[in-house]
């Protein structure tokens, strides 16, 4: 077979194979990254050669390997750029003193201990032509290693960017990502020349260089952004020259002998930090780089990678102990480091975790001390298990240290206080609650409907006068979820940005509905989420929410209406669920609910019910289906509660009852002149859970009005104990 033509036969196995793979690990809560560095050792002698030695033999030949070289190199070179791109000085502007000693501590306890570990190392397996001081500078460079991208990523998932553990977290990682470049240019001097003496003279022809960067290569670049600025738009010529630029000073860094990748990381870094320009940039390079060129260079390393070699007891020891020292000593060192400078044990614990995140920064720094010959194929496969492993680690650590529900109250908790204007340390547990509806909102722009009747729910028009115990609060959640782990839109910058930018359009909303004086009880919540369904219960149970209410929508890959994220919420949520189907109709006059006494009949009714108390314009028709001369009687708790509503609401309210073998047909031509529908997910109706699908989707098609479909979970008195203090509880909580 031609070489080119078995080239991209590779090249097309390693980009579907680190595909796959990536989006496994996603589903195990693990970065995408590290499933694709992962699909590249089982390509290589670690698997693929074992198994099928033959097979892999012919499918990667060694003649092949210098073509995957050059592709990963160039892959590498704009990686590095992009990494630089991404070093914005927006991550040194939070808690910098701290962080400065924290980052410092944490990279010279690794590297110390490093340093030491060479002493058994080097004679167990190094040899004579590799001088023990760029051994041992490398070793300890590569123990002091964090991945700022990976650790990036994990921070906007985990919804850390807005906490102190996250900004410190991010500014540690940014100063020990430039501080562990610098140590690893000094090794890779040390090792080019063969000691220190000699590799001054690159020393100093870096830093020179580097001060060229940031002074005229600045001021150039700069030109270039106003140019950007004055066009509005990444032209292909502009780019082409900072593409250029990009493998230009790659060439100068690799000439000076330090490597191509620090010249790229370079330019990246000096690049003006314009929003625009970055994020153009960014995402114009990205795709291409992540998808294509990575991949190759996972793929590069695995056929690198021999696990094998670990053929004896002992040597599965030494692993063991490397990966011992790695993560003990930037655990520890980051751990001590925090604490002194006043951070609590517990954050002083995540820190330390996620400064142990190694991932693709750790695997770029060993191929270049493997190309360079400072460490052995057998030293080099034990640092692709360290990377690995202390990676892996970093999620169920950091959550086992840091759990999500203490993330969300640090997050939410500046939140909570600007809208009731409370501060939350003073309030006790036996402080009366709101009543809380949360509505997930996807689009802004097409969802008014939905906050409109949740505002109904939540509070009365103008003109009507409740003693209500407690303040009604309407919570539009936005939840923003990233496709890619560490794309540039999964930054922490540009997750704020992109919050930022949702919030003002939820806010946007909100001045559009009506009355204005109900408003103020909206308060919306943006999140990153990685699970919108998952994440949506999470938030409902901590902000103690009383409904959550849902548009609905078809699902991509199903005819049900009541599947996909919908459907999930249905039978995970913890609270009440609501589903709203908005046929377009504003009024909310009439109402009607289908009711068969069961407890998601139960839910509807009481909806009704507060909807009637807040509007006194509001009609109500409960319909009740006769067959077999069999008539349902509403439950006690309701007929209670309804015997305490007003006079004026009462007179507001009529039972009509029919006979019908065919309820759902029933409701459907009784919809025809209300405004609004509210049937609970019971079988009487064909909507219940376990014939979900084919009824529903009648219901939601054939339904005149707009229609609510009701999951009951809690009991429903909850949701009048607000407007009427008598009503108590009269039966324990009701789960489905």
């Amino acid at each position: 077979m031609h070489i080119v033509i078995l080239v991209l036969v590779e090249v097309l196995i390693v980009i579907g194979l680190s595909r796959l793979v990536g989006l496994g690990f996603r589903s195990i809560k693990q970065p995408l990254v590290i499933g694709e560095i992962v699909a590249g050792i089982m390509l290589g002698p670690s698997l693929f050669g074992l198994v099928a030695p033959d097979v892999a033999v012919t499918l990667f030949p060694p003649e092949t390997f210098p073509f995957l070289n050059v592709l990963s190199q160039v892959g590498l070179i704009f990686f590095m750029f992009l990494i630089g791109l991404e070093l914005n000085p927006k991550y040194l502007s939070g808690q910098l003193k701290v962080a400065i000693l924290t980052s410092h501590v944490s990279i010279l306890v690794p590297f110390s201990l490093g340093t030491l570990l060479a002493v058994l190392l080097y004679p167990l397996v190094s040899n004579a032509s590799v001088s023990f001081t760029a051994f041992a500078l490398f070793l300890g460079a590569a123990m002091s290693i964090t991945a700022f991208p990976v650790l990036a990523r994990i921070i906007t998932e985990n919804n850390l960017q807005g906490t102190r553990l996250g900004t410190l977290a991010l500014t540690c990682a940014a100063v020990d990502d430039v501080t562990a470049w610098c140590l690893l240019a000094v090794a890779i001097a040390v090792a080019r020349t063969g000691d220190f003496a000699g590799a001054i003279l690159t020393i100093i022809a870096s830093i020179v260089y580097i001060g060229l960067m940031l002074t005229a290569g600045r001021w150039f670049l700069k030109r270039l952004a106003k140019h950007y600025l004055r066009a509005g738009r990444l032209s292909q010529l502009l780019l082409a020259g900072i593409y250029m630029g990009v493998v230009a000073s790659a060439l100068i860094t690799e000439l000076i002998g330090i490597h191509l990748i620090f010249g790229a990381f370079l330019l990246g870094a000096a690049m003006p930090k314009n929003e625009d320009l970055v994020r153009e940039l960014a995402v114009k390079t990205e795709d291409f780089v992540l998808i294509f060129l990575l991949p190759i260079f996972f793929a590069y390393s695995g056929l690198k990678t021999q696990i094998g070699l670990l053929n004896r007891p002992e040597l599965w020891l030494l692993c063991a102990l490397v990966l011992g020292v790695a993560i003990a000593g930037k655990y520890v060192g980051t751990y001590v480091a925090a604490r002194v400078s006043g951070i609590s044990k517990r954050e002083a614990s995540a820190l330390g975790w996620l400064m142990n995140t190694r991932g693709l920064t750790e695997l770029i720094v060993l191929n270049i001390g493997l190309e360079l010959g400072v460490i052995s194929p057998l030293i080099f496969t034990m640092l692709v298990i360290m990377a690995l492993v202390t990676t892996f680690m970093t999620s169920p650590l950091l959550e086992w240290t840091y759990p999500k529900k203490l993330i969300r109250l640090d997050v939410m908790k500046p939140e909570l206080e600007a809208e009731t204007g409370i501060d939350t340390s003073t309030v006790s547990e036996a402080s009366p609650r709101p009543y809380r509806i949360l509505v997930p909102v996807a689009n802004p722009s097409t969802q008014k409907g939905l906050v409109q009747l949740a505002v109904a729910l939540a509070q009365p028009t103008v003109g009507i006068a409740l003693n209500y115990r407690y303040p009604a609060v309407v919570n539009p959640l936005s939840l923003i979820e990233f496709q890619e782990d560490y794309a540039f839109e999964s930054t922490p910058v540009e997750a704020d940005r992109l919050i930022a930018q949702r919030r003002y359009q939820l806010e946007e909303l909100i001045n559009t509905l009506e009355p204005p004086e109900t408003r103020s009880c909206v308060h919306p919540i943006v999140r990153i989420s990685s699970n919108v369904a998952r994440e949506t219960a999470q938030i409902a149970t901590l902000e103690q929410a009383d409904l959550i209410l849902v548009g609905w929508h078809r699902p991509a890959f199903s005819s049900n209406r009541l599947g996909g994220r919908v459907g999930q919420m249905l039978t995970t949520a913890p609270v009440d669920v609501a589903v709203f189907i908005d046929k377009g109709k504003e009024r909310l006059e009439s109402l009607l609910v289908p009711y068969s006494a069961n407890i998601h009949d139960d839910l509807a009714l009481i909806l009704a019910l507060r909807l009637l108390i807040n509007r006194d314009t509001c009609m109500l028709q409960i319909l009740q289906i006769v067959s077999n001369n069999t008539k349902e009687e509403l439950s006690y708790e309701l007929h209670t509660m309804m015997e305490q509503l007003p006079t004026s609401v009462r007179d507001r309210i009529e039972i009509k009852i029919i006979e019908a073998a065919e309820p759902i047909q029933a409701v459907i031509q009784a919809s025809e002149g209300v405004d609004l529908t509210i049937a609970g997910t019971s079988r009487a109706w064909g909507i219940e859970r376990q014939t979900l699908g084919r009824y529903t989707d009648q219901l939601a098609i054939q339904c005149r009005s707009s229609l609510l479909i009701t999951r009951r979970y809690s009991q429903v008195s909850a949701h009048l104990a607000s407007m009427l203090p008598e009503v108590s509880s009269q039966e324990p909580t009701l789960r489905n």
